[in-house]
Protein backbone atom coordinates (compact mmCIF):
# COMPACT_ATOMS: atom_id res chain seq x y z
CA UNK A 1 0.00 0.00 0.00
CA UNK A 2 1.26 3.19 -1.10
CA UNK A 3 1.46 5.83 1.77
CA UNK A 4 0.06 9.26 2.02
CA UNK A 5 -2.64 8.81 -0.48
CA UNK A 6 -4.94 6.71 1.51
CA UNK A 7 -7.72 8.58 3.85
CA UNK A 8 -7.02 8.34 8.06
CA UNK A 9 -9.10 5.63 8.68
CA UNK A 10 -10.92 6.02 12.06
CA UNK A 11 -12.27 3.01 14.07
CA UNK A 12 -14.04 5.45 16.69
CA UNK A 13 -16.41 7.11 14.20
CA UNK A 14 -19.27 8.70 15.59
CA UNK A 15 -23.18 7.87 13.58
CA UNK A 16 -25.92 10.52 14.73
CA UNK A 17 -29.03 9.99 13.64
CA UNK A 18 -31.94 12.64 13.41
CA UNK A 19 -33.55 10.89 15.93
CA UNK A 20 -31.26 11.16 18.58
CA UNK A 21 -29.30 7.65 18.32
CA UNK A 22 -25.70 7.66 18.23
CA UNK A 23 -23.41 4.84 17.54
CA UNK A 24 -19.75 3.89 16.83
CA UNK A 25 -18.63 2.13 13.45
CA UNK A 26 -15.12 2.89 11.47
CA UNK A 27 -15.24 5.55 8.68
CA UNK A 28 -12.89 7.96 7.16
CA UNK A 29 -14.53 11.00 8.78
CA UNK A 30 -14.91 11.19 12.34
CA UNK A 31 -18.72 12.38 12.70
CA UNK A 32 -20.99 10.85 10.64
CA UNK A 33 -24.81 12.45 10.53
CA UNK A 34 -27.57 10.42 8.94
CA UNK A 35 -31.76 11.25 8.27
CA UNK A 36 -32.98 7.81 9.04
CA UNK A 37 -31.37 4.90 11.19
CA UNK A 38 -32.63 1.46 12.37
CA UNK A 39 -34.50 2.60 14.87
CA UNK A 40 -36.76 5.43 12.95
CA UNK A 41 -36.74 3.67 9.75
CA UNK A 42 -40.78 2.89 8.82
CA UNK A 43 -39.22 -0.78 7.28
CA UNK A 44 -37.79 -1.52 11.07
CA UNK A 45 -40.07 -0.02 13.15
CA UNK A 46 -43.46 -0.96 11.20
CA UNK A 47 -44.54 2.65 11.39
CA UNK A 48 -46.37 4.42 8.15
CA UNK A 49 -44.12 7.43 8.38
CA UNK A 50 -43.48 9.98 5.47
CA UNK A 51 -39.56 11.24 5.56
CA UNK A 52 -39.76 14.77 4.42
CA UNK A 53 -36.91 15.57 3.13
CA UNK A 54 -36.13 19.49 2.29
CA UNK A 55 -39.75 19.49 2.04
CA UNK A 56 -40.17 17.13 -1.39
CA UNK A 57 -43.24 15.67 -0.01
CA UNK A 58 -44.46 19.00 0.63
CA UNK A 59 -43.37 20.06 -2.69
CA UNK A 60 -45.25 16.66 -4.45
CA UNK A 61 -48.16 17.81 -2.47
CA UNK A 62 -48.56 20.92 -4.23
CA UNK A 63 -48.08 19.70 -7.25
CA UNK A 64 -50.74 17.20 -6.84
CA UNK A 65 -53.00 20.35 -5.73
CA UNK A 66 -52.25 22.09 -8.73
CA UNK A 67 -52.52 19.21 -11.19
CA UNK A 68 -56.18 18.82 -9.42
CA UNK A 69 -57.62 22.18 -10.09
CA UNK A 70 -55.83 22.39 -13.47
CA UNK A 71 -58.37 19.08 -14.16
CA UNK A 72 -61.27 21.03 -12.45
CA UNK A 73 -60.97 23.89 -14.71
CA UNK A 74 -60.34 21.40 -17.98
CA UNK A 75 -63.77 19.73 -17.18
CA UNK A 76 -65.16 23.24 -16.92
CA UNK A 77 -64.00 24.21 -20.20
CA UNK A 78 -65.47 21.12 -21.52
CA UNK A 79 -68.91 21.86 -19.93
CA UNK A 80 -68.87 25.39 -21.37
CA UNK A 81 -67.60 24.22 -24.63
CA UNK A 82 -70.78 22.07 -25.20
CA UNK A 83 -73.04 24.21 -23.20
CA UNK A 84 -76.83 23.59 -25.30
CA UNK A 85 -77.20 27.67 -24.58
CA UNK A 86 -74.03 28.51 -26.71
CA UNK A 87 -74.77 30.06 -30.04
CA UNK A 88 -74.64 29.27 -33.48
CA UNK A 89 -72.55 32.27 -34.88
CA UNK A 90 -69.37 30.22 -32.31
CA UNK A 91 -69.09 27.45 -34.92
CA UNK A 92 -67.76 29.38 -37.69
CA UNK A 93 -70.35 28.58 -39.81
CA UNK A 94 -71.45 30.85 -43.13
CA UNK A 95 -73.15 34.00 -42.60
CA UNK A 96 -75.89 32.64 -44.95
CA UNK A 97 -76.69 29.36 -42.73
CA UNK A 98 -76.77 31.41 -39.34
CA UNK A 99 -79.30 33.93 -40.55
CA UNK A 100 -81.59 31.06 -42.71
CA UNK A 101 -81.33 29.25 -39.26
CA UNK A 102 -82.20 32.71 -36.72
CA UNK A 103 -85.20 32.97 -39.38
CA UNK A 104 -86.72 29.38 -38.54
CA UNK A 105 -86.27 30.92 -34.93
CA UNK A 106 -82.90 28.37 -34.32
CA UNK A 107 -80.32 30.56 -32.45
CA UNK A 108 -78.55 27.76 -30.16
CA UNK A 109 -76.67 24.31 -29.84
CA UNK A 110 -79.24 22.95 -28.05
CA UNK A 111 -81.84 23.91 -30.37
CA UNK A 112 -80.36 22.56 -32.97
CA UNK A 113 -79.42 19.28 -31.29
CA UNK A 114 -83.66 19.13 -30.32
CA UNK A 115 -84.35 19.56 -34.13
CA UNK A 116 -82.57 16.62 -35.39
CA UNK A 117 -83.54 14.68 -32.66
CA UNK A 118 -87.45 15.12 -33.47
CA UNK A 119 -87.17 15.63 -36.91
CA UNK A 120 -83.79 14.62 -37.98
CA UNK A 121 -82.03 15.87 -40.96
CA UNK A 122 -85.04 17.31 -43.58
CA UNK A 123 -86.16 19.42 -41.15
CA UNK A 124 -82.82 21.44 -41.19
CA UNK A 125 -82.96 21.06 -45.09
CA UNK A 126 -86.64 22.10 -45.10
CA UNK A 127 -85.46 25.67 -43.94
CA UNK A 128 -85.23 28.39 -46.70
CA UNK A 129 -81.55 29.33 -47.59
CA UNK A 130 -80.30 26.42 -45.41
CA UNK A 131 -78.29 23.68 -47.71
CA UNK A 132 -76.81 20.07 -47.34
CA UNK A 133 -73.42 21.74 -47.55
CA UNK A 134 -74.90 24.00 -44.25
CA UNK A 135 -76.02 20.92 -42.49
CA UNK A 136 -72.94 18.94 -43.37
CA UNK A 137 -70.74 21.91 -41.98
CA UNK A 138 -73.08 22.21 -38.92
CA UNK A 139 -72.78 18.24 -37.82
CA UNK A 140 -68.99 18.34 -38.59
CA UNK A 141 -69.10 21.54 -36.07
CA UNK A 142 -70.66 20.33 -33.79
CA UNK A 143 -68.81 16.94 -33.45
CA UNK A 144 -65.71 18.88 -33.44
CA UNK A 145 -66.96 21.14 -30.44
CA UNK A 146 -67.62 17.46 -28.39
CA UNK A 147 -71.12 17.42 -28.94
CA UNK A 148 -73.04 14.16 -29.21
CA UNK A 149 -75.41 14.20 -32.64
CA UNK A 150 -79.01 12.07 -31.96
CA UNK A 151 -79.62 9.53 -34.06
CA UNK A 152 -82.07 9.87 -36.92
CA UNK A 153 -85.99 8.85 -36.02
CA UNK A 154 -87.55 6.50 -38.23
CA UNK A 155 -89.42 7.61 -40.52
Amino acid sequence: MKKGIHPEYYYDAKVICACGNTWTTGATVKVVHTDVCYKCHPFFTGEQRIVDTEGQVERFKKRLQRYEQYKKELEAKKAARTSPERPLSDFGLSQRAVSALAKAGITTAGQVLEKLAAEGSQALLDIEGFGSKSLIDLKKALRREGYTLPEEPAS
